[in-house]
């Protein structure tokens, strides 16, 4: 009996299929042909500037700013793979170098700097989604990391918050599920102590700290259509939350960074897309505004702040897994 072969032409085409798919669908590259256009968030205030891009094109990332650097830190990249790639950006020379990478490969992280250096805070490993109590330090000065003191529970996507010399772990997914979780860790004893939990336990959420309290924003519980508006706020003196008003828009996998007295919060993702919302809480009026959107929406991103504006990078532009290496700064005035 003769074997029928697969026509060469006909495997060429499912081949060409399949690496137009990739390129569209997991590194963003825009099609030649008209699209349909997207609802987009309303123009508000502020400027973008679109700065070098990332090297090495990623999503779920931990980023952090540390002595005048922003710093990338593990995610996925485009075939799927957990990575411990870090990658440092100069924006005095708008460019980008690898330093050592993070001793173990995770996505999802959570970080914060505080006294001179970078901590990544929990994770999660593996296409497993393998939640993560690791703690490591990045000493710019030795291009070196150390292991720290464990989370007291495994956590990724979470929320991590430099609030006076202390960090602080929010949230996120831990190995019982969706977590409401606040543990503060102090360098100085290279301890961990927990808090009063979030009275609403979600993750892919995001934070800042303000005048001396914790605003948490969005977020979801598990899935891409429980996408969250809420606002929290934690006091660590009376070691108290309260409820603000909610976003204008419910998003998760979601980045934030504050400025002043502003917190700002950027993409995010829903199952038909992402988001390129621009949200802005003033913490004086208690009011949120939109601002003007994302040059490119995106979710799984980070965002640092660093003088006048704030660095968004990285990030997918379709739900999932979808990279980039995109590196856009938000100037609010």
């Amino acid at each position: 009996m003769t074997k029928r072969l697969v026509p060469l032409y006909l495997v060429a085409a499912l081949m060409a299929v399949g690496i137009g798919f990739y390129s569209w669908y997991v590194q963003g590259v825009d099609l030649p042909f008209p699209r349909r256009k997207q609802p987009q968030a309303s123009p508000g205030p502020g400027t973008w500037v679109v700065l070098a891009r990332m090297p090495t094109a990623r999503t779920e990332v931990g980023v952090g700013e540390l002595q005048g650097r922003i710093y990338a830190i593990g995610g996925f990249d485009g075939l799927g793979r957990t990575v411990n790639t870090a990658e440092e950006y100069d924006p005095n020379r708008d460019s980008w170098r690898e330093v050592a990478p993070l001793p173990l490969a995770l996505h999802h992280v959570g970080v914060a700097t505080v006294e001179g250096r970078l901590y990544v805070i929990g994770g999660l490993a593996g296409g497993g989604f393998t939640p993560s109590n690791t703690l490591f330090s990045y000493d710019p000065s030795q291009d070196r990391w150390q292991t720290k003191a464990p989370l007291p529970s495994p956590r990724g996507a979470l929320a991590a918050v430099t609030l006076g010399r202390k960090l602080y772990a929010i949230g996120g997914i831990s190995d019982s599920g969706i977590s409401s979780d606040n543990a503060v860790y102090d360098p100085q004893c290279d301890c961990w102590e927990q808090k009063a939990p979030m009275p609403n336990p979600r993750d892919h959420l995001s934070a800042a700290a303000i005048d001396g309290k914790i605003y948490v924003a969005g977020g979801r519980r598990g899935s891409l259509s429980t996408n969250l508006s809420l606002l929290e706020i934690y006091d660590p003196v009376a070691d108290k939350w309260s409820t603000g008003p909610p976003m204008p828009t419910a998003r998760g996998g979601i980045a934030a960074a504050a400025l002043q007295d502003m917190l700002y919060v950027f993409g995010g993702e829903h199952p038909g897309g992402t988001f390129s919302e621009n949200e802005g809480f003033d913490t004086r009026s208690g009011k949120w505004q939109s601002l003007i959107p994302m040059p490119t929406a995106r979710h799984g991103l980070g965002a640092a702040a660093l003088g006048d504006r704030i660095y968004v990078i990285s990030g997918g532009k379709r739900p999932g897994l979808s990279v980039s290496g995109q590196n856009e700064a938000f100037i609010p005035k």
